[in-house]
């Protein structure tokens, strides 16, 4: 089972996600190890460096220290920032951490924050999450009916989505809701593939203006994750 942290992990549920999609780039390009150890950096140099904070948060996250992950994200907060990401993350770090009392006011203060309907879309599929963790599917499987609701192009919802609804025996349902998942999926992989071919080909023709500008929209798709 994974979770997202809002950037924001198949007959599994998928973990809910962050949106730093700055580590997109860096994923991309390197190990996670070397992207914390460059926002570590960063911190030395400047200790209020909010990206930094962030990202160092997520990888606690997603290497299964929650507790630790809160620290940072808590220390976003004392620093005055205050949206709907933030508090979606302090959620399933809470949720993680088994701070069952935070996660709900959590969850309800980012869909307070929201800015736009991919926003919400994150936070519900998270809620959605969290519900399938504490074994209420009729609340799971609303909460991802939301999310597509607002977002129907959000892949891990029509995955999570098939998974509920082949506990319910809808197989036409799952059918459908699996070639949707697949589809997206594709989608993003093909995406990535063309990112490293196009900084192959940058690195051997760096004056190649048509590859410039492939890698400026590719960089502008991941922006906008």
């Amino acid at each position: 089972m994974s979770s997202q942290l809002c950037v924001f992990p198949c007959a599994v549920i998928p973990e809910p996600s962050f949106p730093l999609n700055i580590l997109v780039f860096h994923f991309l390009n390197s190990s996670s190890n070397h992207t914390t150890e460059y926002y570590k950096d960063v911190l030395k140099q400047d200790n209020t460096h909010v990206e930094a904070i962030a990202c160092i948060g997520s990888n606690h996250f997603y290497t299964d220290q929650p507790e630790i992950a809160l620290r940072f994200y808590r220390r976003l907060l004392q620093m005055g920032v205050y949206n709907c990401q933030l508090y979606n993350n302090l959620a399933l770090c809470c949720f993680y951490a088994q701070q069952y009392d935070m996660t709900l006011s959590s969850f309800e203060r980012a869909l307070a924050l929201v800015a736009n309907d991919e926003e919400l879309a994150d936070v519900w599929y998270n809620v959605g999450h969290v519900a399938v963790g504490i074994g209420d599917l009729t609340l799971a499987y609303q909460s991802f009916k939301l999310a597509l609701a607002f977002n129907n192009d959000h892949a891990e919802a029509y995955n999570n989505l098939a998974v509920l609804e082949l506990r319910r025996g809808h197989i036409q349902q799952v059918r459908a809701a699996w070639r949707t998942f697949i589809k997206l999926i594709h989608f993003r992989l093909d995406t990535i593939i063309s990112y490293n071919a196009a900084q192959k080909s940058e690195d051997a023709f760096p004056e190649h203006v048509d590859t410039q500008q492939l890698l400026k929209q590719l960089r502008q798709h991941f922006s906008e994750l």
